[in-house]
């Protein structure tokens, strides 16, 4: 008998299951406060937003125009995530249809997980305010040890804690990082509109096209169906 596919469904967190850039923008505009420097406006902190804290800084250090030491930037990223931990779910709410598409898969019998930039404990907090944490199998956070998104390690990580072949994990997100990174693990991507991503999602390349959370049992669905069925163009 062949086993099912999926066998998983992964996502990752910030633009994808939820919004948390007002957040995200509060705690670096008071990181960057404390340094005397001026904020950003919400907009601009949104497209800084997808590969991390560090990241995120030197983003941040960029668009004012200035140089940042790597020392230095790791004690901005200790500032920064002293400051947002304790507010990191002031002004996140989750992205539509997230309750209601999460559920649904898990009445499927996949098994959901989150893979993400951000850091483990920061998601945990995040999933647990929303009660999501009980929903999901496995949390990989970007401190897990491999390389970030979009480098595939933390998803492969992810599938190997999970004891389960890359190939029979759907990863769902919201930028070119989460695409590439599922690409080169070997999972088929789906990419959510309305995230971070500053490319239209349509030029990401992923697998699919979603636009609410709660479309994607059926999404699945057919793509398990084509692939039951064998090649017969796009699903």
């Amino acid at each position: 008998m062949t086993t099912p596919w999926p066998q998983a469904v992964l996502f990752d967190l910030d633009g994808t299951l939820v919004d948390s850039a007002p957040d995200i923008q509060t705690a670096l505009n008071a990181t960057l406060a404390s340094y005397g420097e001026p904020p950003f406006e919400l907009e601009q902190v949104t497209a800084m937003i997808g590969r991390g804290v560090p990241t995120l800084i030197e983003r941040a250090y960029a668009a004012l125009g200035k140089e940042i030491d790597p020392a230095t930037r790791d004690k901005v990223v200790e500032r920064f995530e002293a400051i947002y931990g304790p507010q990191s779910t002031q002004r996140t709410v989750l992205n539509a249809g997230a309750v209601e598409g999460i559920l649904a898969l898990q009445q499927r019998g996949w098994r959901l997980g989150v893979v993400t930039n951000k850091a483990a404990a920061a998601t945990e907090t995040v999933l647990a305010h929303f009660g999501l944490a009980d929903h999901m199998a496995i949390v990989v956070g970007g401190d897990a040890g491999p390389e970030r998104k979009p480098a595939p390690g933390l998803l492969l990580l992810a599938a190997e804690k999970l004891g389960l072949a890359p190939s029979d994990i759907v990863f769902v997100g919201d930028s070119d990082n989460d695409v590439i990174a599922a690409e080169a693990a070997g999972m088929t991507a789906i990419v959510m509109r309305g995230g971070y991503s500053t490319r239209p999602v349509e030029d990401l390349g992923a697998d699919l096209i979603a636009d609410r959370l709660d479309a994607l049992p059926s999404l699945i669905e057919g793509l398990a169906r084509a692939r039951q069925d064998g090649p017969s163009g796009e699903a």
